[in-house]
């Protein structure tokens, strides 16, 4: 079915200015404010689901509450009768979306990447500190105005809409997948944290000129977020500021408490990165996120390093600071501290582990034995037993043993 030419009575659709699995949006008159809007036009099969109209109905409210210079505004939302089709009515904004500039431009201006994820650090900010969370941020829903070069940050609430309902469930995934956080591929609910992490991967594509995680199934994508790290930007780019790049990357973790606690945090980081400094949030997270990478995977952040960084997060004062070489140094002292106390802590736990390993190699060493002599005698009658042990075998898993007993107790 075509799309209808006017709906709910007021509004004049003229060109198409975009279409997705989920909508279609038109350039439109407003006949009443004579003013152009953007309209879109809900996918006819969303109408059969129910849940999602109510959700979106819900969503589409919430969205409309907010008004920020950094967010596209919801004017209007309903059911026009005539095609049977919802809709919501946005305001225009007349230029192009990041995404339109990725395909143009491979790699965006440093000052012009932090400018963009800045401005929708601070449409993600007031739209947090109002309970809305977006959910979708991706280089499709940053929309640049062509006149003044603000960032809008666009469709709050659809991703919201969409969850829990049959759309998801026969496995559609919303959005792109590259830009959401791992918390979300988990399927758990998404949060402040969620969005900033989207962001992240946004600003390092806009310096990188490619995403973080290179991957060709859903599957590999979860698995490289949780295990492997992240290339600097600067190994596609070596003019972007270290400090900058430590800003955005962190960001990604995956993590929620080791990313920023705030986008305003975010916004901080990245203005002080692109002049070469670091936040105080900034080092406090990345003395953290170093902490847990010098500890192995079982262990627990000690408790005054995250208090430390919990309570600077509460300081309301967070201004970009200029660096002291004092502090620096004392902190300096004391990370090797901490790490020769961690040292200390990795060779105990290693002499536990060669112990353990050990008997293990003894345990083993006596079960194949056995085993071998078993199977000299047929595996003790009856065919439907254990195949015998190849005994050249035996050596190797003993040498392996032995090489794994070496490393682990260096």
């Amino acid at each position: 079915m075509s799309a209808p030419q006017e709906v709910s009575g007021r509004y004049e659709l003229s060109r198409r200015l975009g279409a997705g699995g989920m909508s279609t949006v038109f350039l439109a008159m407003d006949t009443v404010l004579e003013r152009q809007v953007a309209v879109k036009l809900l996918a006819e099969h969303l109408a059969e689901d129910e849940t999602f109209v109510a959700r979106f109905r819900n969503e589409a409210l919430a969205a409309a509450r907010l008004q920020h210079p950094n967010v596209v505004q919801v004017f209007d939302s309903g059911l026009d009768q005539p095609s049977d089709r919802h809709y919501i009515v946005m305001e225009f904004v007349e230029g192009p979306s990041c995404a339109d500039l990725m395909r143009e431009h491979k790699q965006l201006e440093i000052e012009e990447a932090v400018a963009y994820a800045r401005d929708a650090c601070q449409g993600l900010d007031y739209a947090h500190r109002a309970g809305v969370i977006h959910r979708d941020v991706k280089p499709g829903n940053l929309l640049v105005a062509s006149e003044s070069g603000v960032v809008k940050l666009a469709d709050f609430g659809i991703a919201k809409a969409a969850e829990q309902t049959r759309i998801t469930q026969v496995g559609s995934v919303l959005g792109t997948a590259a830009y959401l956080s791992p918390e979300q591929a988990r399927g758990e609910e998404a949060g402040p944290a969620s969005d900033i992490y989207s962001l992240g991967v946004c600003a390092y594509q806009f310096l990188a000129g490619r995403l973080p995680h290179e991957y060709s199934s859903l599957t590999e994508l979860a698995l490289k977020q949780q295990r492997e790290p992240i290339e600097p930007i600067a190994v596609h780019r070596p003019d972007v500021p270290p400090e900058l790049d430590k800003a955005v990357r962190l960001c990604l973790e995956p993590d929620v408490s080791a990313r920023y606690a705030d986008a305003l945090e975010l916004a901080e980081a990245l203005a002080a990165g692109l002049h070469g400094q670091d936040t105080e949030v900034t080092r406090a997270l990345e003395r953290s996120t170093q902490l847990m990478a010098a500890d192995d995977a079982t262990s627990v952040l000690p408790a005054d390093a995250t208090a430390s960084t919990r309570a600077l997060r509460r300081d309301s004062t967070r201004v970009v600071p200029v660096p002291d070489r004092a502090p620096d140094r004392a902190r300096s002292r004391g990370a090797q501290d901490s790490a020769t106390a961690s040292d200390a802590d990795k060779r105990k736990r290693r002499k536990r582990l060669g112990n353990l390993l050990i008997v293990l190699l003894i345990l083993g060493a006596g079960v194949a034995a056995a085993l071998a002599v078993l199977s000299a005698d047929g595996g003790g009658g009856g065919g439907g037993g254990a195949e015998p042990i190849d005994e050249p075998d035996v050596p190797a898993q003993v040498q392996a043993l032995e090489d794994l007993i070496r490393e682990n107790t260096e």
